[in-house]
């Protein structure tokens, strides 16, 4: 290994690992503030609140890896060309390959970082989000541990909760059960709890009483109680089974699934799989873009801010582009070869410009040739 090789590939390091760093940070943030509600009427716990955030970074990190390792390349080689390095570095008969290797090798490893995410720590961390937030959402603890609020948990079912102390004890309890139209009765207690049992939720009412109108004759019926147990009765709501999204799924599960039906879903998870299979590449191609910018042409001593605008144009057009034709592979699947072509070619394209050192139009007359 070359010590130019060292040098410039250490210096990638740093910048990356902010860059990243900072963006990630950023993406966290954004995605904390979706879950301020639990944490305020629902009484979710930090820890609890820490996991389900820390679950959604793999899902944003295939976006945040190739715009890290872009800023990183092109602040390091802008670095090295303003303190003259680059060009000590050429008239020791270096070419653009040679220089251009580190950067390289970082984006292979960035790639390789990616296929992980993608093909695992995604779908993994994924899958347990929407676990932990359908039993979030969907417990009934949940939903009738909100004081003030009148709650239907099901269909028929009202819920009136008036406080709720810290070891889950309910006070001021209302439920209105008018799921069987002949036999609506409305229940009202000091005080209870909630249970989950193996025949479903179930409410421990105390010191209350249960009011039911007989639909016949209209007569009123009362009974005062010290302890009631009242039933929910079994519902699909509360089950566990559920259909999962594609982004929760693993690679396998997305090419061959058992449980799909609808066309709609069957090309939802070959657009997921392909763009698992496909965006890894764009750290390679951005990074390629970064170093083409800055190194493609002659050297300007009145600064390469130009150059730089450049790059960072080809890189969110490309990037942008992507993201469009990824979205729009669910409705037309037969445009996937075209696009995957595309991707290579673009890399491809980009890598030319690095070995041949002759920019093509339209980047031509922003990244003149180097004088001879």
């Amino acid at each position: 290994m070359h010590r130019h090789f060292r040098y410039i590939f250490v210096q990638l390091i740093g910048p990356f690992l902010i860059v990243l760093m900072s963006l990630t940070g950023v993406v966290w943030l954004t995605q904390s503030l979706r879950f301020i509600d639990l944490i305020v009427n629902k009484g979710l716990s930090v820890t609890l609140f820490l996991t389900l955030t820390v679950l959604l970074l793999p899902s944003v990190l295939g976006i945040i890896f190739p715009i890290a390792l872009f800023a990183a390349v092109v602040y390091t080689y802008h670095r090295l060309i303003s303190d003259s390095e680059i060009v000590v570095l050429r008239a020791s008969g270096m070419s653009n390959l040679r220089l251009t290797t580190p950067a390289f090798a970082l984006a292979m490893l960035v790639t390789v970082a990616m296929f992980a995410v993608n093909l695992y720590f995604m779908p993994a961390g994924f899958r347990l989000f929407k676990d932990m937030q359908y039993e979030i959402r969907h417990s009934v603890a949940s939903v009738l541990l909100q004081e003030g609020v009148f709650n239907a948990p099901v269909e028929g079912l009202t819920v009136f909760v008036r406080d709720r102390s810290a070891n889950g004890d309910l006070s001021g309890i209302m439920v209105h059960d008018s799921r069987d139209p002949l036999e609506s009765s409305t229940i009202m207690a000091e005080s209870g709890q909630l249970i989950r049992t193996a025949d479903g939720p179930r409410f421990i009412l105390l010191n209350g009483s249960r009011q039911q109108i007989d639909a016949e004759d209209g007569q009123l019926s009362m009974l005062y109680f010290d302890s009631y147990a009242f039933d929910f009765g079994a519902d699909s709501e509360f089950s566990p089974v559920r259909f999962r999204e594609a982004k929760e799924r693993f690679l396998h599960e997305l090419l061959w699934s058992d449980d799909v039906v609808e066309e709609r879903h069957r090309n939802e998870f070959a657009a997921e799989a392909n763009r698992r299979l496909v965006s890894p590449l764009f750290a390679l191609i951005t990074a390629l873009i970064g170093a083409a910018c800055l190194l493609v042409g002659e050297f300007n001593r009145r600064g390469q801010v130009g150059r730089i605008l450049v790059g960072v144009g080809a890189a969110v057009a490309f990037m942008s582009t992507s993201f469009a034709v990824q979205s729009l592979l669910v409705s037309m699947p037969w445009t996937a070869p075209i696009y995957n072509l595309g991707v290579v070619g673009v890399g491809l394209a980009v890598g030319y410009l690095l070995i041949a050192d002759r920019p093509l139009w339209p980047l031509a007359p922003a990244l003149p040739r180097r004088a001879r």
